[in-house]
């Protein structure tokens, strides 16, 4: 990771540069499962969306270049659930491996203790890099669906990960 990386909350200013980090992951992966690319202004909705219910969504920039994201949002939308957030994290695919995820996810979980019980990540398999990511910093896989997401012609499954914040 660059020395000269910056984390800083999301604006709406931002959001072409995500949907451009995003959008990669929806054409190329199964990482999304979204199918159609996002545009500047729906992400600046989803931006301001998950900003509104008062969670965190995250940049990494070095200099004025977004690089990575991260961001947490409801679990579910029943009250009983509101101690719980998933998170979402995604970086420049030409930066993957370098800690840019790892410094954003860190810096996600230190906004979200103190105020969530639980964050649960769900990744769709295989995603050996996104796995290590989350046992790296203490997730513990809780459940596994199988085939739940169809993409690209082929079934899906989805894991979660749990960490249950001090």
């Amino acid at each position: 990771m660059s020395p000269i990386a910056t984390l800083r909350d999301a604006t709406s200013a931002d959001a072409a540069a995500i949907a451009a980090i995003y959008n990669h992951y929806v054409a190329a992966t199964t990482i999304s499962m979204e199918t159609d690319p996002v545009g500047e202004a729906e992400m600046a909705g989803r931006i301001a969306e998950v900003q509104k219910a008062g969670l965190p969504w995250l940049v990494m920039s070095e200099g004025a270049r977004v690089v990575g994201y991260a961001y947490a949002s409801k679990w579910r939308a029943r009250p009983g659930y509101r101690h719980a957030v998933e998170s979402s994290l995604y970086v420049d695919p030409g930066l993957r491996g370098r800690g840019h995820g790892l410094a954003l996810y860190r810096a996600l979980l230190a906004r979200l203790e103190g105020r969530f019980h639980v964050v649960i990540g769900g990744i769709a398999l295989p995603n050996a890099a996104s796995i290590a990511l989350h046992e790296r910093l203490g997730f513990r896989q809780v459940a596994c669906f199988h085939e739940v997401g169809h993409k690209f012609g082929d079934w899906v499954d989805v894991g979660y990960w749990q960490l249950n914040l001090a």
